[in-house]
């Protein structure tokens, strides 16, 4: 079991989940051995140095012994699918935390090889598209017409790693398509703010849109649906508002890109941490009719405590890990992370997360 970027935010937290799963063998691996080896200390996982622009990547896996790759070396905006192809020729599974659109929709391009080769290569092991479509799956037989999913995330003041604020300012003021009335249009990301009341403690959040797979995916997976939503956002308003008024920076041609802000922007989120209270929370509700041809509205919601929302989206590495390694999970090919673990299967991995989690009726 190899995991790339296995010290890094994500990685670091992956490697600790896998340790615990009786009799597999855990590499965490990366440019920097140094740093892998002071995690190999701390957890009693094995170090490696390996460079996924390196020559020889799929020949370094086969001595490695790796059977199963798991990448977090993002930002997948851009990124190729040299790590995949790698793992395919030395005959692993492969699986990344990818958020990129076009990456996670593109994957299936290595479905054949993966097929033939008996492999399962899976993009987008995280919250979405993986436990967001988990729900909508769980909740899908209450209703005997689907109109609307509308999902978001509101995160704690926990500042993410730089390579996941690159991809969230990737599209930050630049169009989005969206799935609306039956038809694609567009939005622009961060924008079209909208204010989601979650359940206390957490309250009212603002939250604006997003680019993630689920918006190119879920209109195709679920037939029918006329409208598919997505937004996100962080507790800290002064955060939210400034990535908000940075976004029509970059819209109205002020600012050429944003990744460029990246490292100061992740400084000054940093500075004020200490304001946040720790908050975060996930919600997916859907509208539509039920069996009778009532309108029913359906809404999940997850909050988590403690600052351990932004540690679950690599929860979904660990479950696909855990199947792999049970022979619980049949699937083969290249395919985006849909179906193929359930809701509790997700939640399970949060074992040791203080979340509370709820699904209420109604608008």
């Amino acid at each position: 079991m190899l995991v790339l970027g296995g010290y890094g935010n994500f990685g670091r937290l992956i490697v600790r989940r896998l340790r615990s799963i009786e009799g597999l063998g855990v590499i965490a691996a990366g440019r920097d051995l140094a740093k892998a080896r002071a995690l190999a200390v701390e957890t009693g996982c094995e170090a490696a140095r390996l460079d996924i622009d390196q020559a020889g990547l799929a020949q370094a896996f086969v001595e490695l012994g790796a059977q199963v790759v798991v990448s977090t070396v993002g930002p997948f905006q851009g990124q190729d699918y040299r790590v995949a192809e790698a793992a395919l020729e030395a005959g692993c599974h492969y699986i990344d935390l990818a958020d990129a659109r076009a990456f996670v929709c593109g994957i299936d391009r290595l479905d054949a090889a993966a097929r033939e080769r008996g492999l399962l290569v899976c993009a987008g092991a995280s919250s979405v598209p993986g436990l967001s479509a988990a729900v909508v799956d769980e909740l899908l037989p209450r209703f005997s017409r689907l109109d609307s999913i509308e999902h978001g995330i509101s995160s704690s003041e926990k500042t993410p790693g730089l390579s996941t604020l690159e991809a969230v300012l990737g599209y930050c003021g630049r169009p989005v398509r969206i799935w609306q009335d039956g038809a694609w249009g567009s939005l622009h990301g961060w924008q079209g703010l909208r204010r989601h009341a979650f359940r206390a403690p957490m309250g009212p959040r603002w939250i604006g849109v997003c680019d993630i797979p689920d918006l190119e995916l879920f209109p195709a997976r679920y037939p029918g649906v006329r409208d598919v939503s997505f937004r996100a956002g962080v507790g800290l308003r002064l955060t939210q508002f400034g990535t908000w008024a940075l976004s029509w920076l970059v819209r109205g041609g002020l600012v050429r890109n944003a990744v460029g802000l990246a490292s100061l922007l992740r400084r000054g989120a940093v500075l004020v941490e200490p304001l946040g209270d720790g908050l975060s929370g996930m919600f997916v509700t859907l509208r539509g009719l039920d069996g009778e041809g009532r309108p029913l509205v359906l809404t999940w919601e997850l909050v988590a405590y403690d600052n351990d929302g932004p540690n679950i989206p690599c929860m979904a590495a660990v479950a696909l890990v855990r199947k792999l390694a049970a022979g619980t999970l049949a699937a083969r090919g290249a395919m985006p992370c849909i179906g193929l673990f359930s809701r509790a299967e997700y939640l399970a991995e949060l074992e040791g997360m203080r979340i509370d989690v709820a699904i209420r009726e109604g608008e």
